[in-house]
């Protein structure tokens, strides 16, 4: 375990910059006792979920909010948001044939790196928000400071949200006999929960019929599966909470199952020698500015021997510059096993009126390049990277959300999600992509 504390002595970016060290040793303390949110078996589980991924017989849903609050928890959100991610499941599964392998942005995504340091509002210069595991949202010194025992009620309300979603996948709550209550209550009457009924109806009946002719889909284990995920930002955090596998041997970051970097972080020494020394599978974050070089030289660090199931791909390039970059780096790393999904949110992210948003067609625009230039490489496209929300909200426009009605509920901490209904709207459509 020592090996991990090299991080502390790399060059190191979007690390939170706490005043008292005293403070922050004795935290780093009380989280390394604290039990594991994680196990590594849960782990290998979804390791080898990417590789049957990456074998084409599965299909990557990862989504959920841009920032967790600390002050939004609560039972029913967490309900829904599982219940939204069955419903896109449904969906997406019934049109592709394939499993559909659920990732949350969820039991520990408190965290956000920022282009700017500082922020400044009628003249007063604070440091940015950075997360609620960091920092508070509210401007005032005070609030704004980066205080480090954040990271122990992040750690509690991750402790939480997860025992309430595995009670959920245990529960018989993604009993396939219950998809037609899937549905949230906002979007039961729209056109969309209409169809998502519909759909739900024809599933039934096929069940019906598999389970006359004896075969029980009662217990579809698979389909309760769900995974969390996190980007590695806060390495106090992540080191504290890896532990040492007793059975299997190797160290894990028991904090969640999958962790990324970001753009920002990929030029991080430190960050990238934490996650290369870790057994969990990684994401990169690939950015329309990311070089085959570049790319080529993160693979050789946080996978040399090319392992399956270790390396997810992150596009997010947005709508106008996909077609120009990817294409090249698809073709010149065919010979890295690496599963390639879409984020079609960051890179089309944008600001009217002050407000931050990103236009449904062009979430959907950056999807259908992205399908479209993977089939012409030869390359599976192999899943979706979602920043949504199981709330009725208006932050991005298209769908049920007009420009009029942009920011009439507004409740992100960072950037604009997906209500449920655009949601749904984009499994739909997703769906009729992945039948070709």
């Amino acid at each position: 375990m020592q090996e991990l504390k090299y991080w502390r002595k790399l060059p190191i970016k979007q690390a939170p910059n706490y005043p008292n060290t005293q403070e922050l040793i004795e935290v780093e303390s009380e989280l390394r006792g604290y039990p594991p949110l994680v196990f590594a078996k849960e782990v290998e589980l979804l390791k080898q979920k990417i590789i049957k991924a990456q074998n084409q017989e599965a299909f990557v849903l990862q989504g959920g909010d841009c920032a967790e609050s600390f002050d939004r928890l609560s039972g029913a959100r967490i309900r829904d948001f599982y219940k939204l991610f069955l419903q896109m499941s449904v969906v997406l599964g019934y049109s592709s044939g394939m499993e559909i392998v659920k990732i949350g942005r969820i039991a520990g995504q408190f965290a956000k790196p920022r282009s700017d340091d500082f922020e400044e509002r009628d003249g007063v210069r604070l440091p940015s928000f950075r997360g609620d595991m960091i920092n508070s949202i509210g401007f005032s010194v005070e609030e704004r400071e980066h205080n480090p025992r954040r990271m122990l009620r992040a750690y509690h309300q991750s402790s939480s949200t997860l025992n309430l979603l595995r009670a959920f996948c245990k529960g018989g709550m993604a009993d396939l006999h219950l998809i037609q209550r899937y549905n949230l209550d906002f979007v039961t009457h729209n056109p969309l929960g209409q169809k998502y009924q519909s759909l739900a109806q024809e599933i039934s009946q096929a069940l019906h019929f598999v389970e006359s002719c004896g075969v029980d889909v009662g217990n579809a284990s698979s389909f309760s599966e769900f995974f969390t995920s996190h980007e590695a930002l806060v390495l106090n955090y992540e080191e504290a909470l890896c532990r040492e596998d007793s059975l299997g041997g190797g160290i894990y970051d028991c904090s969640s199952h999958f962790l990324w970097i970001g753009e920002r972080t990929t030029q991080s020494q430190a960050h990238i020698d934490f996650l290369k020394k870790i057994k969990n599978p990684k994401g990169i974050k690939v950015g329309s500015n990311m070089s085959v070089e570049t790319l080529s030289k993160l693979l050789d660090e946080l996978n040399p021997k090319n392992l399956a199931g270790e390396i997810v791909c992150i596009v997010r390039m947005g709508e106008e510059n996909i077609s120009r970059v990817l294409p090249s780096l698809l073709k010149k790393l065919k010979d890295r096993k690496i599963l390639w999904i879409n984020d079609p949110m960051h890179g089309n992210t944008i600001k009217t009126s002050g407000v931050k948003t990103r236009h449904f067609q062009s979430i959907l625009s950056e999807i259908q390049q992205f399908f479209s230039i993977c089939e012409s490489e030869g390359v599976y496209a192999g899943g979706l990277h979602l920043e949504m929300t199981e709330e009725d909200v208006s932050e991005c426009i298209g769908g049920s959300v007009t420009q009029e009605g942009l920011g009439k509920n507004y409740l992100t901490q960072c950037d604009p999600r997906l209500n449920a209904t655009q949601s749904l709207e984009l499994a739909f459509l997703v769906g009729e992509m992945l039948k070709r």
